[in-house]
Protein backbone atom coordinates (compact mmCIF):
# COMPACT_ATOMS: atom_id res chain seq x y z
CA UNK A 1 0.00 0.00 0.00
CA UNK A 2 1.27 3.44 -0.88
CA UNK A 3 0.11 7.04 -0.66
CA UNK A 4 -0.27 9.33 -3.62
CA UNK A 5 -2.00 12.72 -3.85
CA UNK A 6 -4.15 12.23 -0.74
CA UNK A 7 -5.25 8.66 -1.46
CA UNK A 8 -3.93 5.30 -0.31
CA UNK A 9 -3.62 2.70 -3.07
CA UNK A 10 -3.11 -1.01 -2.91
CA UNK A 11 -0.65 -2.79 -5.19
CA UNK A 12 -0.52 -6.54 -5.58
CA UNK A 13 0.52 -9.02 -8.22
CA UNK A 14 -1.46 -11.89 -9.66
CA UNK A 15 -0.40 -14.90 -11.71
CA UNK A 16 -2.45 -16.23 -14.59
CA UNK A 17 -1.05 -19.76 -14.33
CA UNK A 18 0.74 -22.14 -11.97
CA UNK A 19 4.17 -20.61 -12.53
CA UNK A 20 3.37 -17.87 -9.99
CA UNK A 21 5.44 -15.19 -11.69
CA UNK A 22 3.04 -12.33 -10.95
CA UNK A 23 2.68 -11.05 -14.50
CA UNK A 24 -0.44 -9.03 -13.62
CA UNK A 25 -0.15 -5.80 -11.63
CA UNK A 26 -3.27 -5.04 -9.59
CA UNK A 27 -3.71 -1.44 -8.41
CA UNK A 28 -6.68 0.27 -6.83
CA UNK A 29 -7.67 2.86 -4.25
CA UNK A 30 -8.18 1.69 -0.68
CA UNK A 31 -9.22 5.03 0.81
CA UNK A 32 -12.96 4.97 1.53
CA UNK A 33 -15.03 7.05 -0.88
CA UNK A 34 -12.39 7.16 -3.62
CA UNK A 35 -13.53 5.65 -6.93
CA UNK A 36 -11.15 3.61 -9.07
CA UNK A 37 -11.39 6.16 -11.90
CA UNK A 38 -9.45 8.61 -9.73
CA UNK A 39 -6.29 6.64 -10.49
CA UNK A 40 -6.73 7.12 -14.24
CA UNK A 41 -7.63 10.79 -13.74
CA UNK A 42 -4.33 11.28 -11.87
CA UNK A 43 -2.48 9.64 -14.76
CA UNK A 44 -4.19 11.93 -17.30
CA UNK A 45 -3.23 14.96 -15.20
CA UNK A 46 0.39 13.91 -14.72
CA UNK A 47 1.14 12.62 -18.24
CA UNK A 48 1.86 14.76 -21.27
CA UNK A 49 -1.16 16.25 -23.05
CA UNK A 50 -2.78 14.09 -25.73
CA UNK A 51 -1.37 10.82 -24.41
CA UNK A 52 -3.50 7.71 -24.37
CA UNK A 53 -4.30 4.83 -22.08
CA UNK A 54 -1.01 3.03 -22.80
CA UNK A 55 1.07 5.87 -21.38
CA UNK A 56 -1.40 6.36 -18.53
CA UNK A 57 -1.09 2.66 -17.66
CA UNK A 58 2.70 2.98 -17.68
CA UNK A 59 2.48 5.99 -15.35
CA UNK A 60 0.24 4.05 -12.93
CA UNK A 61 2.61 1.08 -13.02
CA UNK A 62 5.63 3.34 -12.49
CA UNK A 63 4.06 4.81 -9.34
CA UNK A 64 3.26 1.38 -7.89
CA UNK A 65 6.71 0.08 -8.81
CA UNK A 66 8.38 3.15 -7.31
CA UNK A 67 6.60 2.53 -4.02
CA UNK A 68 7.52 -1.17 -4.05
CA UNK A 69 11.19 -0.87 -4.99
CA UNK A 70 12.10 2.46 -3.36
CA UNK A 71 9.70 2.43 -0.43
CA UNK A 72 8.36 5.83 -1.50
CA UNK A 73 5.23 6.74 0.46
CA UNK A 74 4.68 3.13 1.55
CA UNK A 75 2.01 2.81 4.22
CA UNK A 76 2.46 -0.89 4.95
CA UNK A 77 3.83 -3.95 3.14
CA UNK A 78 2.32 -7.40 3.54
CA UNK A 79 4.24 -10.52 2.56
CA UNK A 80 0.84 -12.04 1.81
CA UNK A 81 -2.60 -10.47 2.03
CA UNK A 82 -6.17 -11.23 1.08
CA UNK A 83 -7.23 -8.72 -1.56
CA UNK A 84 -10.20 -8.36 -3.84
CA UNK A 85 -10.65 -6.18 -6.89
CA UNK A 86 -13.92 -5.09 -8.41
CA UNK A 87 -13.09 -4.79 -12.08
CA UNK A 88 -12.51 -1.31 -13.36
CA UNK A 89 -10.12 -0.86 -16.27
CA UNK A 90 -7.45 -3.13 -17.70
CA UNK A 91 -4.44 -2.39 -19.86
CA UNK A 92 -1.62 -4.24 -21.57
CA UNK A 93 1.80 -3.31 -20.16
CA UNK A 94 3.87 -5.41 -22.57
CA UNK A 95 6.55 -6.19 -19.99
CA UNK A 96 6.83 -2.66 -18.59
CA UNK A 97 8.20 -2.91 -15.02
CA UNK A 98 8.27 -6.69 -15.51
CA UNK A 99 4.48 -6.91 -15.75
CA UNK A 100 2.37 -7.88 -18.76
CA UNK A 101 -1.02 -6.60 -17.62
CA UNK A 102 -2.47 -3.89 -15.40
CA UNK A 103 -5.80 -4.45 -13.69
CA UNK A 104 -7.34 -1.51 -11.86
CA UNK A 105 -10.57 -1.18 -9.94
CA UNK A 106 -12.05 -0.79 -6.48
CA UNK A 107 -9.71 -2.70 -4.19
CA UNK A 108 -10.11 -4.08 -0.69
CA UNK A 109 -7.48 -5.71 1.52
CA UNK A 110 -8.74 -7.58 4.58
CA UNK A 111 -5.63 -6.98 6.68
CA UNK A 112 -5.64 -3.16 6.60
CA UNK A 113 -6.86 -0.90 9.37
CA UNK A 114 -9.01 2.23 8.90
CA UNK A 115 -6.04 4.39 9.95
CA UNK A 116 -3.85 2.89 7.24
CA UNK A 117 -6.27 3.69 4.42
CA UNK A 118 -7.56 7.06 5.65
CA UNK A 119 -7.32 10.05 3.33
CA UNK A 120 -4.55 12.52 4.14
CA UNK A 121 -3.60 16.06 3.14
CA UNK A 122 -1.00 15.85 0.37
CA UNK A 123 1.77 18.33 -0.34
CA UNK A 124 1.01 18.17 -4.07
CA UNK A 125 -2.27 17.66 -5.90
CA UNK A 126 -3.15 15.98 -9.16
Amino acid sequence: MFRMFGTVFGYATHSLDDRGIGEVAVVGPLTPGVEWGRLWQMARTMCRPNTGDDEHAHWIMAQANRALTCGSDVVVKFAAATWKLQRGKRANLGGYCHRDHLWTGAMTVEEVTPEQVAAYTPIYTA
